[in-house]
């Protein structure tokens, strides 16, 4: 019984990220080259991915260049998104994450999308460490920053992004690599392992149910009610 349940929440995580692929790759219409953050492909979820699921679902309709922020201090851009693209047949570039703000000066990219590990009732976004900065980033160049994640991450018992506790991590994935030393012995390191997005930065989310936008403190109540399976055409869903 295990074994079947199992099979079966992959199953259903499997067509919730394909749901998420389908509703999403219109807001990359037109797009050339996308830039992404952290991991959030087949190797996260059940074999396709939630914003790379919706990378996937773009580039199968036109092609589609990626740049992949490496990910400090852990790495998920360079040694899992970057495979996995590599794997699909996607054109990547990875990138230092200090240089996301140069890539989108010279017009390099014309959209950033993220995962996301929690989203508020109105929209705030918590993510890794990171998505905050280039969400700012993307505002001041004038480009669209969308997220991607299942309708099970929305928390409607949080009011905002406030609520949401943010784990700090141990200060050796700073210092240290491998083993080896980065920084002085004795140096001190704040490593949070995620950030809060605020919701006026974000220009869309899309979930297995749709593509919701501000002010979602409306569109994500409605999209949260509604029956799974159920895609709620209430004016403000892109895929409808």
């Amino acid at each position: 019984r295990l074994v079947a349940l199992a099979q079966q929440l992959d199953a259903e995580d499997l067509e919730m990220n394909r749901a998420i692929g389908r509703h999403g790759r219109e807001l990359l219409t037109g797009v050339e080259a996308v830039l992404t953050h952290c991991n959030t492909g087949a190797l996260a979820t059940s074999g396709y991915g939630t914003a790379l699921g919706v990378i996937r679902a773009r580039h199968e309709l036109q092609p589609l260049h990626v740049y992949a922020c490496e990910t400090r201090p852990y790495l998920q851009g360079a040694r899992l998104t970057a495979w996995e693209l590599q794997r699909e047949g996607i054109p990547v570039t990875l990138i230092v994450d200090s240089a996301a703000a140069w890539l989108m000066k010279a017009g390099r990219v014309q959209a950033v999308i993220t995962g996301a590990d929690r989203i508020a009732a109105n929209g705030d976004v918590a993510n890794k460490i990171g998505t905050y900065a280039l969400a700012v980033l993307a505002r001041h160049h004038g480009l669209p920053f969308f997220v991607a994640a299942p309708r099970s991450t929305i928390d409607l018992s949080l009011p905002d992004g406030n609520g949401i506790a943010i784990e700090v991590r141990s200060p050796d994935e700073v210092t240290h690599w491998a083993g080896q030393a980065v920084a002085p012995a004795g140096a001190g390191a704040w490593n949070p392992a995620f950030d809060v997005t605020p919701a006026e930065l974000v220009t869309a989310i899309v979930t297995d149910a749709g593509v919701r936008r501000p002010p979602f403190t409306e569109s994500l109540r409605r999209l949260v009610a509604a029956p799974v399976g159920v895609v709620d055409a209430g004016g403000d869903d892109a895929s409808a």
